[in-house]
């Protein structure tokens, strides 16, 4: 593998979840100015079929409304705080916003997730071109297994918090790009064989600096912050 492949990517944890309210679009554009080569994001599907751009299945954690969001449509979504005066973006208004200045990594957070995510992709880079713009992950392997089948070119990335025994295999059976295991999963043993499979590892989520220099001292591709100004 090139050296140019080993690039160490520094990603934005929901944007530059440390300095703003977390996958807004000004959490977005701050990660984009402290230098994020990739920013990280998670969704999920609303009411009226949008792909809204917020981790919780609820809406009680990050912003002023209660419920669960798919139970809302995205105008009464629009309507709710998200912190700082920012409102709950859709996966579209992200895309719009980023444009070509990073990359955008799409974490399937809901059921049902997988095929818009799909649509959404084809339709901003068509067929077999969207690879290396978007990377698409989550810790439900049956969303993952179902975006592959529609979408069997784009960059996809394994997310786990426990080391089973055939993490690997799942990850060859989906053609993966890349694994996201936690801070305390992250071993040079884990890191050899990943690397002897030619997958990409990228962390989550390292905010504490001796947490951050010992990961990139082990040699991993890439980490996920709430601080990305701290993986320079």
């Amino acid at each position: 593998m090139s050296i140019a492949e080993r690039k160490f990517l520094k990603i934005g944890h929901r944007g530059a979840a440390g300095h703003e309210p977390e996958n807004t679009l000004i959490s977005f554009q701050r990660a984009i100015e402290l230098g994020a080569d990739m920013i990280e994001l998670d969704v999920q599907l609303c009411k009226s079929g949008e792909l809204v751009v917020i981790h919780d299945d609820t809406l009680e954690r990050t912003t002023n409304g209660h419920g669960r969001v798919g139970d809302k449509t995205q105008t009464e979504l629009k309507a709710l705080d998200a912190g700082k005066g920012q409102k709950i973006s859709t996966l579209d208004e992200v895309i719009k916003l980023v444009g070509l200045r990073t990359k955008i990594n799409v974490e399937l957070k809901g059921k049902g997730t997988a095929r818009p995510l799909a649509d959404l992709i084809y339709r901003y880079t068509g067929p077999g071109c969207g690879q290396n713009q978007f990377l698409v992950s989550s810790f439900d392997i049956d969303e993952l297994f179902k975006f592959r089948a529609i979408d069997q070119f784009s960059r996809i990335g394994l997310i786990f918090k426990k080391l089973a025994n055939d993490i690997f295999q799942i990850a060859e059976e989906l053609s993966c790009y890349s694994i996201h295991p936690s801070v305390g999963l992250t071993t040079a043993e884990l890191l050899d064989e990943a690397h002897e499979m030619g997958l990409k590892v990228f962390v989550w989520t390292a905010n504490a600096s001796p947490d951050i220099s010992l990961l990139k001292a082990m040699g991993v591709d890439g980490i996920f912050s709430d601080f990305p100004d701290r993986l320079i």
